[in-house]
């Protein structure tokens, strides 16, 4: 019986072990599925204000010592010569061939002390290489992110963590605080009161709109929580639950889950070893029309998922060799799909057809049905020229929408085709009932997709980070 990763895939393809794992749909664990209606979350992050409960979908690994910023710099695309006390950063690694792992953020808290916050990929990368990469001043441990099912037992993390959103939220954010609040600079380190208590923030955005994220003890988890959606009732404030909240990354364009790029590669072999088979990499599921026996196909470079511009050679890290030989120019580009209405409504109301074909379900609002989706995206004569990796409806813009990449020369406005549905059936996965593929025309738009994202955004348009 395997013990690890690397003795999982040996003698066997990846490809085959991912598209029929058994784990069942990628969840957003504790927090209610809706507050009111999944319809009225959505439009209130664009009208009013949201409150987001981001305490239990993620890792937080905690760094401290002298070497923990050289554990940074030596595993990310970012560089790092300028990363202060009070200022988060996006953090980026790739393996030795320049492909993406994961992504996150990392908390620069106090003198050699930091916090990564994000999903299983990079978190797994950092802990391999914190424990075996000969650190010594440094001294690393995780918090793993809630049970996808607690199954009514208590949970409980080290820190809460919200965020206040929408063209609302500075006033519910100055009514918290009993006074203005400066707006500080985009990804700095603030604080505000609520209820009595000094609450840390850092300025950041999802889907456009200005706001804070707040975090702190996990025990005062619900306190802070009541205080906030009690200051909020006048400005409209609702609490988004964990069906709409990852939905909100179609607007704002960011692609949560990308395969981690670990699964081949002789310089990744003691990360396979490392990795159990209960881990993220071993049991998570590879969904969609995209087929490949070779496992690397899926893997992205940092330009494709619109992370060039945080490449940087002023440091060594892992991938830098291979990253240097890349010309940008060559490489497939981000892109929002906006899906035919007609084709998409095929796809809903095949549910009510007795006799007729039935299409892969298109759930509401976000339709992936993997931990990392691949739908194939082709041209009038079927020839593959892109990838759809995270699907799903927005009421703001009622549309079908999906981010992906295409090839370089793809220009905006061209219209093709997203293939939907898996081959021959679909797979044994649990998250798949049996059905046909089809096709639905979309046209290459605008990142972000959203007006007001790409608009009133600044300091970057990274606006979606957690989902």
């Amino acid at each position: 019986m395997a013990s690890n990763l690397q003795e999982l895939i040996d003698g066997a393809n990846p490809v085959d072990i991912l598209r029929n794992s058994q784990i069942g749909s990628y969840i957003y664990p504790v927090v209610p599925a809706d507050f009111q209606n999944w319809i009225k979350e959505q439009q209130a992050w664009r009208k009013t204000a949201v409150l987001y409960d981001q305490s239990h979908h993620m890792d937080n690994v905690f760094l401290k010592g002298s070497d923990a910023i050289r554990l940074i710099s030596d595993t990310a695309i970012n560089s790092v010569a300028t990363f202060p006390v009070g200022r988060a950063k996006q953090y980026v690694p790739t393996t030795s061939q320049g492909h993406v792992i994961g992504d996150g953020i990392l908390f620069h808290e106090a003198e050699d002390e930091y916090v990564y916050v994000g999903r299983a990929p990079a978190s797994n990368w950092l802990l391999y290489h914190g424990e075996t990469g000969g650190y010594q001043n440094l001294d690393i441990s995780v918090d793993r992110r809630s049970p996808s099912r607690p199954y009514g037992h208590a949970v409980s993390r080290q820190y809460y963590r919200f965020q206040i959103q929408g063209p609302k939220a500075w006033d519910v954010i100055e009514k918290l605080n009993g006074a203005p609040v400066e707006q500080i600079k985009f990804f700095s380190f603030g604080t505000i009161q609520i209820d009595g208590t000094t609450v840390q923030t850092l300025r950041h955005g999802m889907a456009g709109a200005p706001g804070l994220e707040l975090w702190g003890p996990y025990a005062d988890h619900d306190r802070i929580r009541d205080a906030i959606v009690e200051a909020g009732a006048e400005f409209g404030l609702v609490p988004v639950g964990s069906r709409a909240y990852p939905s909100n990354t179609l607007e704002s364009g960011w692609i949560p889950s990308p395969l981690p790029a670990i699964y081949t590669g002789e310089a990744e072999r003691g990360y396979r070893e490392w990795l159990g088979t209960d881990s993220y990499e071993a049991t998570g599921t590879l969904a969609g029309s995209f087929v490949s026996d070779d496992i690397e196909d899926y893997y992205l470079t940092p330009w494709e998922l619109g992370y060039g511009s945080f490449v940087k050679f002023d440091h060594d890290f892992i991938g830098r060799d291979a990253l240097e030989k890349i010309d940008p120019s060559t490489q497939r580009k981000k892109v929002t799909l906006a899906w035919d209405a007609e084709d998409l409504g095929k796809v809903w109301t095949s549910l009510l057809n007795v006799d007729g074909p039935h299409y892969k379900f298109f759930d509401l609002p976000l339709a992936n049905y993997g931990s990392a989706n691949y739908d194939a995206v082709v041209d009038a004569d079927g020839n593959t020229v892109g990838l759809s990796l995270f699907t799903g409806y927005s009421a703001n813009e009622r549309r079908g929408l999906s981010l992906g990449i295409v090839d370089h020369d793809v220009p905006e406005g061209t219209e093709l085709k997203v293939v939907w549905g898996e081959p021959n059936g679909g797979t044994s996965k649990a998250s798949v009932e049996t059905h046909e593929q089809t096709e639905v025309r979309a046209v290459v738009s605008p990142v972000p997709y959203s007006t007001v994202a790409r608009q009133t955004y600044q300091g970057g348009w990274r606006t979606g980070y957690k989902a």
